[in-house]
């Protein structure tokens, strides 16, 4: 089965500032994909012109075979779901209100809710764990349960396609695990095709079966996470030098940096430097 997703020549910028120039790239159906590069690479104005927020400048996003900023966004938005970094609901809104909103799309008329659009809510809700929450105002969660609040509303939308835009940033370790887990556990058992932009290398390597490494704009290696994962990919990307080991528990290769790079010049790292981050 073709790849539902991809992008054809995609040139993206603000204004006269081309960010990317004729990208074309894949996404394989039903399997987690992970952005990953060094801040200010472009993968994050990738994501989010493939979910249609942002408009290109030259070539476009193709869903199902047809452009995807010529459909209505009505009709995309039965088709995927995008949650952007650190997104933010107006004080007081319940968890069931904000899930709510993921039916807009398949509303009709004055938008009444159906006996439909309340079960599926309630699904969300139960499938992200939030059913204790359910009548809880977001701005009173932890923030590993705001970010499942955020998610079910994402799911309450129905659509195959998930787009996230670093989903684990400003979490703690056990909250950024359990956000990835669930994100898992959605791709396991609803089969979700699920894209997202990720900062911890080691992350993405763990949770995704697809991985594109780009820098400046273009994708300099993509395919599994032993394909991306190599010393040179990192040097070529990060302007780092990193021994790949595999992690015992998964199997798949594990990062551990060591230099920070400028081509002759190396100097011993410093673990706080964001481009080094694993």
């Amino acid at each position: 089965m073709a790849d539902r997703l991809s992008t054809k020549d995609l040139t993206i910028g603000y204004g006269e500032n081309i960010i990317v120039d004729k990208l074309n790239l894949s996404v394989p159906n039903g399997k987690i994909t992970a952005l990953v590069g060094a801040n200010g690479s472009g993968k994050s104005t990738i994501l989010k012109t493939m979910a249609r927020i942002m408009i290109p400048i030259n070539g476009g996003v193709m869903l199902d075979g047809q452009m995807i900023h010529k459909k209505s966004t009505k009709e995309v938005a039965k088709d995927l779901a995008i949650l952007p970094q650190n997104p933010i609901a107006p004080d007081g809104l319940t968890v069931y209100e904000l899930v709510g909103y993921g039916r807009y799309p398949h509303q009709k008329g004055l938008g009444t809710m159906t006996k439909e659009d309340r079960n599926i809510i309630h699904w969300a809700i139960k499938v992200t764990g939030m059913t204790e929450f359910y009548d809880r105002a977001v701005d009173q969660l932890s923030g590993g349960q705001r970010q499942r609040a955020w998610i079910a509303m994402a799911l309450a939308q129905q659509t195959s396609i998930l787009f996230l835009d670093e989903p684990t940033t400003f979490l703690d370790m056990a909250h950024q695990l359990e956000v990835l887990k669930l994100l898992q556990k959605l791709n396991e058992e609803e089969q979700r095709t699920i894209i997202m932009v990720v900062h911890d290398l080691n992350q993405a390597t763990r949770f995704a079966h697809h991985m594109v490494a780009i820098k400046s704009g273009t994708v300099v290696s993509a395919g599994t996470p032993e394909e991306v994962v190599t010393p040179d990919v990192l040097r070529k990307v990060f302007a780092i030098e990193a021994d790949i080991i595999t992690d015992p528990r998964t199997g798949g290769p594990l990062c551990l940096p060591y230099e920070l790079t400028d081509g002759v010049e190396k100097k011993q790292i410093n673990i706080k430097e964001p481009a080094a981050v694993c």
